[in-house]
């Protein structure tokens, strides 16, 4: 495939980007190396290759789901630097427009 100029005005226009003279020489350069390497890619022959799941043989280790004891409301208030007696207190971050 051969990037062209029109092909990276295209691309530009699609992702809103503007690019100088000097950028655009180095964008057509960068998606060139892209896509011959690729095009190496598509020369192997894979038919043998079986589809591969996963990078090793690690699984998820999960741990039992075992009920702990949590805190109560005035231990988890206790550190805050604002609460009132059942609740954080928090500076507004909505406001009406």
């Amino acid at each position: 495939m051969v990037v062209t100029d029109e092909l990276i005005m295209e691309l530009a226009t699609l992702a809103r980007l503007e690019f100088s003279e000097s950028e655009r020489q180095a964008v057509q350069a960068d998606l060139t190396s892209m896509i011959q390497f690729i095009e190496q890619l598509q020369v192997l022959d894979v038919d043998q290759v079986e589809p591969l799941m996963h990078m090793g043989d690690a699984r998820n280790a999960f741990r039992q789901d075992i009920i702990q004891p949590g805190m109560d409301r005035a231990e988890a208030l206790a550190n805050a630097p604002a609460a009132n007696d059942q609740f954080f207190k928090v500076p507004k971050v909505i406001s009406r427009a």
